[in-house]
């Protein structure tokens, strides 16, 4: 069972990031701010959930968080600012959305620029620790795969319906034989080796 809060007197708000390590898209982030004493035994690291698990919790954690907000950082600005930097700008802007303001930001992970004047702590697996973060990574996760699976209809050859963006053989493969889209990482290492030894 993951922890409902870090400190007991404060608003919390979870924040977590998908995409990082995509070759294509956005990094989407989120940033949810449970109640207190929110209890959820289905909430977990979105990577350990099945697709139609974060699906049915979606709209869970949309209806029982008192504020949630999600962004994202097209793979433009990514190649521009790079993927850590672009991550940190989706979570402030994730956190900007909350109609309430958090007084500690609980942010996944062990990278963290300030925003604005919020504390923050980072705590690294935090999306198997805390609910709150378990459920921004929830957010972040289908929505990030809502966005990759509506562009996977504008270039079916790469399989971003199945490895949404991330750097499978398949996907590797198609950018060796087609080249690259408008929604892949210029910055990233695109063309690697794909022969099977």
């Amino acid at each position: 069972m993951l922890f409902s809060f870090f400190t007991e007197d404060l608003i919390e708000a979870g924040c977590d990031e998908a995409g990082r390590g995509c070759l294509a898209g956005p990094v989407f982030a989120a940033a949810v701010i449970l109640p207190k004493d929110y209890k959820n035994e289905l909430f977990n690291d979105s990577k350990k959930l099945t697709d139609k698990k974060r699906r049915e919790l979606r709209p869970v954690i949309e209806k029982d968080a008192i504020a949630w907000g999600v962004s994202m950082v097209d793979n433009v600005e990514i190649d521009k600012i790079n993927i850590l930097n672009a991550s940190i700008k989706a979570m402030h802007q994730a956190v900007s959305q909350l109609v309430i303001e958090p007084q500690l930001l609980l942010i996944d992970g062990n990278r963290f620029k300030k925003y604005e004047n919020f504390q923050h702590k980072c705590i690294i697996k935090g999306d198997s620790i805390y609910l709150s973060i378990a459920a921004a990574s929830i957010l972040a996760k289908t929505y990030r795969d809502d966005f990759m699976n509506n562009i996977h209809e504008e270039h079916p050859e790469y399989g971003w319906l199945q490895n949404k963006g991330y750097p499978t053989l398949a996907h590797r493969i198609a950018i060796n034989k087609k080249g690259i889209t408008i929604y892949h990482r210029k910055s990233f290492n695109l063309h690697q080796q794909t022969e099977l030894f």
